[in-house]
């Protein structure tokens, strides 16, 4: 195991400092105070600034100060997250160290308060009354189990019983952009809170469509959200959280590319293309704290129904119509129990299940060939899991910790499939069948981790990732109906150290990931869809850099850098004869990179309490979006700002997205023997008024 050789490392370092002492009880160990520390995830036992892993975490008030909306925003904000935009809300597919899935299941996880997050269409939702979201990298199989073999990202909302008050949001920008919220907390005594909150966004769309002289990627959304918290005594604590989401969107603003320099010329096809979703999240959460351990319980129900149609030959004749219509019900529960002791040693202990059941429907018109198809799938999941996690502080010398973990998953799945071909008013049956799969696995985990007796930290991990298999919605032949799991050992080296007083945090790691049977989406021979099989092997090896805080009072900065060089190490295509071994991932930016500045003065003036000014810059690229690396995208970077005023209750901002008008190309396929391209979003600009009563 590569852990092995970072071992003397570790102690070596350990026995130069054995005659300095340093706190038994890291929580008291000096770091950059940047935020609260406030452990919110029940699977936390520490802030993560003193985890063994690579996360970043960005507040409420960061979020808020660079405009961010959308978690697609993200993209490149965090070293090696890369978020593409596929055109609709239908795919957010998120890639971090070049993990991840543009089709089926996601390869990153996402948890909203503690619910998890299983279908991809509903990773794009509104950024309202979020207090802090924390991207961890890497695997977190141990802990979270299936599909998070890239990472995790949870998403926190505001707790009623730590904020009061109503605020009302209105915000008004160029190519129709709306964006309107309102907010009320409010506590009853010192026991229970309630959250209640609404948000509607609108915006005209940025492409224009030649064949219809409208624009394409026209989009309303509305949300609503309530959040209930009641803690009876100081041992337990009550929650539930429910939301609701509605969005329909024309989408695809997608181009025909020039075949030499694979540029994309103007959106020009006949047929309007859309998504609309509608989704609705509730979670029930308990926690008990216990004399030395906590006990935590999250429940939940999702409901996710979309219905999608897109000119999948995009162009002004009628040739094919793709439309989708998918009903998704998830109910899970997650328990655990941990020790809170400070003692030297540690544990948690942890169950969770699930069952999923996915009713999809795809219909393509073939107009210039006179039929139709229409395929149902029936796809039922359910699972469960079993996982445990031990630290041991102070294992051979003052400051070395040791933690380990486990997990084993078990997964069966389903698919009741049948196909028509309908044509002349009539309907014939092609194919049916019924395919089960059972997936298990068991992912463990161990890191090294030595806290210096004055401050910082350096750490070693090798964690195991897991990603299941499924079943494909479109195939032509038998043995593509379905693929298998996918899994990675990450080994990764890293160090936190804080300067300047505590005022500059600075955070490194080196990653090297090697994962088999990677899941690699492929055209179908027709070129009028796209399915998943496995690759041979794959590698990806890269650094990530991060440097926050405040180096003098009023100013925040934060520079982030990842570095990933992501190569096939055996992949044959049969079906073409292509052998892509040494060639580059797909969907992999080699380098992502985020500076940034938030600079507030307060009492600049009689009439101003507080002026701020943000601004912020990413890069990203080179990315190859096909297997044989021949069509990319140069590295080109977007510049954010935006600048406000704040009087008494009233807040007066200005802000403005891609001023210099990077052209570039967000997403990039081909389909139908054609190059297809989306461009990315032009520059921008806007207000805000915000109003805290």
């Amino acid at each position: 195991m590569k852990l092995l050789y970072f071992l003397p490392v570790f102690f070596f370092l350990s026995h130069t400092a054995k005659g300095e002492e340093i706190e038994k009880d890291t929580s008291k160990i000096r770091n950059v105070e940047l935020n609260e520390i406030v452990v919110q995830s029940f699977k936390q036992q520490r802030d993560l600034r003193l985890e063994p892993l690579s996360a970043t975490a960005v507040t409420g008030t960061a979020i808020q100060n660079r405009n961010i909306t959308g978690i697609k925003e993200f993209s490149s904000f965090i070293p090696n997250l890369f978020m593409p935009d596929y055109g609709s809300k239908l795919t957010s597919p998120v890639y971090i160290r070049g993990i991840g899935s543009k089709i089926n299941s996601p390869s990153v996880g996402l948890y909203v308060d503690g619910i998890p997050y299983f279908e991809k269409s509903a990773f794009d939702f509104d950024f309202a009354e979020v207090d802090r979201i924390e991207v961890l990298r890497g695997p977190q199989g141990t802990l979270y189990g299936r599909n998070t073999m890239g990472g995790i990202i949870n998403v926190y909302t505001k707790s009623p019983l730590k904020y009061e008050g109503t605020n009302l949001w209105l915000s008004n920008g160029t190519y129709g952009y709306r964006d309107y919220s309102l907010s009320h907390y409010n506590k009853i005594g010192e026991k229970f809170g309630y959250a209640i909150s609404g948000n509607y966004t609108n915006s005209d769309g940025y492409f224009t469509n030649l064949y219809t002289d409208k624009k394409a990627d026209d989009s309303k959304a509305g949300s609503a959200r309530i959040r209930l918290e009641w803690k009876p005594n100081t041992r337990l604590s009550l929650g539930l959280m429910s939301s609701f989401d509605r969005s329909n969107q024309g989408g695809y603003p997608y181009a025909v590319c020039d075949s030499v320099t694979h540029r994309p010329g103007d959106v020009n096809y006949n047929d309007y293309s859309f998504y609309k979703r509608t989704l609705s999240t509730t979670g029930f959460s308990a926690d008990y704290q216990g004399a030395g351990y906590s006990i935590n319980s999250r429940t939940a129900f999702q409901y996710l129904s979309d219905h999608q149609g897109i000119d999948q030959d995009f162009s002004p004749r009628s040739i094919y119509f793709a439309r989708q219509d998918m009903k998704q019900k998830m109910v899970s529960e997650e328990l655990n129990i941990k020790s809170t002791t400070t003692g030297r040693y540690k544990w948690l202990f942890g169950a969770f299940g699930f069952w999923q059941g996915i009713d999809n429907t795809v219909i393509l018109d073939y107009f210039n060939k006179g039929y139709t198809t229409r395929k149902l799938y029936d796809t039922p999941t359910y699972g469960v899991a079993f996982y445990h996690q031990s630290t041991i502080d102070d294992l051979l010398t003052r400051g070395l910790s040791l933690t380990f973990g486990l997990r084993y998953d078990y997964e069966h799945a389903s698919n009741d499939y049948l196909f028509y071909k309908e044509a002349d008013g009539g309907s014939q049956q092609m194919d049916a069948f019924d395919n089960k799969l059972k997936f298990s696995q068991v992912t463990p985990k161990i890191a090294l981790q030595y806290m210096f007796p004055s401050t910082g930290m350096i750490y070693a991990t090798a964690t195991k990732g897991y990603k299941t298999g499924g079943f494909n919605t479109s195939f032509d032949r038998e043995e593509d109906r379905s693929f298998k799991p996918e899994t990675s050992w990450n080994y990764e080296l890293g160090a936190k150290h804080p300067f300047l007083d505590n005022r500059l945090n600075a955070e490194f790691c080196f990653f090297w990931i090697d994962w088999k049977n990677q899941q690699i989406y492929q055209m179908l021979a027709t070129q009028t869809g796209q399915f998943l099989r496995n690759a041979g092997r794959s590698e990806s090896k890269g650094i990530e850099v991060s440097l926050q805080g405040n180096p003098v009072n009023g100013l925040m900065v934060q520079v982030n850098y990842g570095f990933t060089h992501a190569t096939f190490k055996d992949y044959k295509d049969n079906r073409k004869g292509i052998d892509y071994a040494g060639n580059f991932l797909p969907m992999v930016p080699r380098h992502t990179f985020a500076a940034g500045a938030d600079y507030t003065i307060p009492h600049p003036c009689t009439h101003i309490d507080r002026f701020t000014v943000s601004a912020g810059y990413t890069g990203t690229g080179r990315i190859l979006w096909k297997e044989d690396n021949k069509v990319s995208q140069s590295y080109y970077g977007l510049l954010n700002a935006k600048v406000s005023a704040t009087k008494d209750f009233i807040t007066f901002a200005i802000w403005a997205k891609n001023i210099t008008n990077a052209d570039y190309v967000a997403y990039y396929f081909e389909s139908a023997g054609n190059g297809l391209a989306q461009k990315g979003r032009p520059f921008t600009i806007g207000g805000n008024i915000q109003l805290s009563f």
